[in-house]
């Protein structure tokens, strides 16, 4: 017979879990269990004394019931008329033990008291993350943000306050045409500040979708000649959620990755958990015999940058996707570094080229030369249903704002118009101006077909050293880019020439950092490129360079691009 505790049933079954161990201890305060107990005891004696009722032996021998228990009949008959009498030591004396019901009986658990382990010291958090912060101390890549105030209209001149206020000009931002003050995108996020408020309120499927999501979306798949587009909170949110599920729908898909590709790319494929190819980067030869290799019936996608955001170079776009489309395989092409920046309406590389139609998925960011913040996909209708059905990274984050959703679209439409390309222009006349000045100056100023100037230093500390000293002695703020970001031995001075750089800020920032690399001892005059192509091995002796023979056939490549220039 199993009797009905009052007390425990105040408790979840998980609740008697655990406190299995201080239940089973406060039972020895219960008339119930002590007598149960003792008469398990004599009952487990009298069987170890020779006892030939083995049958009843198996209900009692080793089990202890922390909500019932099983005795002999003529005890629990006993305990049964006790249990109707006795009051419970643990709840007020108006109630009393009551009979189990066969539903309980079977619900019953039965429960063992494990011996109680001594506990060592538990692991130490804040040393851990205080050992790992100190390792990128040593080696110089440990990341001081500096804290700077952009001054709108009159940028790119800057309030910097890390030490003390300080006028400054900023070299290293990705609002290359100054969009993000623009008096058209100003009025916009006004407007939808004033009309709509400042959040979104929800995510797309709970209340945060509205006609303004709707509106940018569709001016980013015209842009890029695609049948839709989705807008995501950033573009690294965008590539990695896509890349992610795709890789996770369809089935047993090979992703084919550029090396040089950016992090969210890589992140995105890797979780995924389909098999990845690495090629070299802006190699299509090296792509085409890796996708030789793969089974022409499983499904492929080809994931590369068109503009490289730290060494500024641009990939061969058609022949590259030729290479993919050869194969059976998807492009996915992120344009963020390109977008706003090249082609006659601001679609990115993919317009300059002439190949927007060879370009299946195309990822873009609204934060750098659009000026605003998000990121998004174009693509086919089906594509971009699918992501947005199945999408984690869209799916459950709130969504943009009206302000910025406001912003992005009054934009895009600048960028797009006449004032556009005039932006565009002089942007590339101020990038082309610096170059030739760094160049002349004896600095090593990295070619690039692109917007992008790296200014080659190859140590993390002294990169570190020459940035802090532009700032301090000369107001100029251009970022050192270090490891991770770049492989160590590369490190750089990343420079971003915009469109409102003018000619006396560029005489300036020469002549300043030429000053610097002086007094810091590093080699000026040096051999600013390698000796062969990193991607397709040509040679890139002088002779070649100045040679009226193309050094390479493929587009977009870095060293046609300087051989045009020496010409």
């Amino acid at each position: 017979m199993k009797l009905a505790c009052p007390f425990l049933n105040k408790f979840s079954m998980s609740g008697i879990r655990q406190c299995a161990p201080q239940l089973l201890n406060m039972a020895k305060s219960c008339p119930i269990m002590s007598r149960t107990k003792v008469a398990a005891h004599s009952s487990a004696a009298a069987n170890a004394g020779g006892s030939s009722n083995n049958a009843g032996s198996d209900a009692t021998s080793g089990t202890k019931r922390a909500v019932s228990t099983t005795t002999t009949s003529s005890s629990a008959t006993g305990l049964a008329a006790e249990g109707a009498t006795s009051k419970c030591p643990f709840l007020s004396n108006d109630m009393t033990i009551r009979m189990t019901s066969q539903a309980q009986q079977d619900d019953a658990i039965q429960m063992e008291e494990d011996p109680v382990e001594e506990q060592g010291p538990t692991f130490n958090y804040e040393d851990f993350f205080a050992t790992e912060l100190e390792k990128k101390k040593r080696d110089h890549t440990y990341r001081t943000f500096r804290k700077v105030m952009r001054a709108g209209p009159a940028f790119p001149h800057a309030l910097e306050s890390t030490n003390g206020e300080k006028d400054i000009t900023v070299w290293c931002s990705n609002d290359y045409h100054g969009m993000s003050w623009h008096p058209a995108v100003l009025q916009a996020v006004r407007g939808a500040l004033d009309k709509h408020g400042a959040g979104a309120g929800g995510t797309r499927n709970i209340s945060g979708n509205s006609p303004l999501h709707e509106e940018l979306e569709k001016l980013v798949a015209d842009l890029h000649q695609k049948e839709a587009g989705l807008v995501f909170t950033s573009c690294y949110v965008a590539n990695d959620t896509t890349l992610f599920t795709l890789g996770k729908a369809l089935p047993n898909l090979h992703y084919f990755s550029d090396a040089g590709n950016h992090a969210s790319m890589i992140h995105g494929i890797k979780t995924s958990g389909a098999p990845k190819h690495i090629f070299r980067h802006n190699d299509p030869l090296h792509l085409e015999e890796m996708l030789r290799k793969v089974d022409p019936n499983v499904p492929k996608i080809v994931a590369f940058e068109t503009v490289h955001s730290m060494d500024g170079s641009i990939c061969p776009t058609n022949e590259l996707c030729d290479v993919a489309h050869k194969y059976g395989a998807l492009t996915f092409v992120d344009e963020v570094h390109a977008v706003g920046l090249y082609g006659h309406h601001g679609a990115g590389v993919g317009e300059q080229d002439n190949c927007l139609h060879k370009m299946d998925i195309i990822s873009g960011t609204l934060g750098k030369a659009f000026g605003n913040m998000g990121g998004y996909i174009a693509s086919s209708s089906k594509l971009i249903d699918m992501i947005r059905s199945y999408g984690a990274g869209f799916i459950f984050t709130t969504s943009l704002p009206p302000t910025v959703l406001a912003g992005c679209s009054a934009s895009i439409k600048v960028l797009a118009s006449d004032e556009g390309r005039e932006l565009r222009s002089q942007q590339q006349n101020n990038v082309r101006y610096i170059r030739d000045k760094l160049v002349e100056a004896g600095l090593p100023a990295m070619h690039s077909p692109s917007h992008i100037i790296p200014i080659h230093v190859g140590d993390a500390e002294v990169s570190a050293a020459v940035s802090n000293e532009l700032m301090e002695r000369f107001g100029i703020y251009v970022q050192a880019i270090n490891y991770p970001t770049v492989a160590r031995g590369s490190e750089r001075l990343r420079l971003a020439p915009t469109a409102h750089h003018t000619q006396e800020m560029m005489d300036y920032f020469v002549e300043s950092v030429t000053t610097v690399w002086r007094e810091a001892g590093l080699p000026m005059f040096q051999r600013a490129h390698p000796k062969a192509c990193e991607s397709c091995k040509q040679e890139l002796s002088l002779p070649k360079l100045y040679g009226a023979e193309p050094i390479c056939m493929r587009s977009n490549c870095t060293y046609q691009s300087m051989q045009a220039t020496l010409a």
